[in-house]
């Protein structure tokens, strides 16, 4: 089994909604950059992704955070493979302590999941 682990800081730039929360689509966002590092990893090809199923958003992502994001390969077939996703929210800011502060989470949060299908040029 494969897996491929990114971490990214949520710039307060990418904030859409009260509370400095982030869309959700960011995560699928980072879902196909993970996704892409799997097939380079894989099959030396950065592939394409196909379609996305069961996307469940559980928890806010918010500007500042910062983001923890799994792919674990779970079927690979001749040309495609099967992906389950995960962002976790593994760091926040603490506006109630300054404006800059900021710590990592003791149990991360699950934000969203997914599972996605890539394909990849034939061999």
């Amino acid at each position: 089994m494969t897996t491929v682990t990114h971490r990214r800081y949520v710039p307060y730039s990418h904030a859409h909604y009260a509370g400095n929360l982030v869309d959700g689509a960011y995560a699928l966002g980072l879902f196909g950059d993970v996704a892409t590092e799997v097939c380079i990893v894989l099959d030396g090809d950065e592939g394409l992704f196909a379609s996305y199923s069961d996307v469940q958003f559980k928890a806010p992502m918010k500007a500042g955070d910062v983001l923890e994001i799994v792919a674990t390969v779970t079927r690979m077939g001749t040309r495609s493979r099967t992906i389950d996703f995960e962002c976790r929210v593994v760091g926040r800011g603490r506006p109630d302590r300054s404006e800059s502060a900021a710590e990592m989470l003791e149990t991360p949060i699950v934000a969203v999941t997914a599972t996605g299908t890539v394909v990849v040029p034939p061999k």
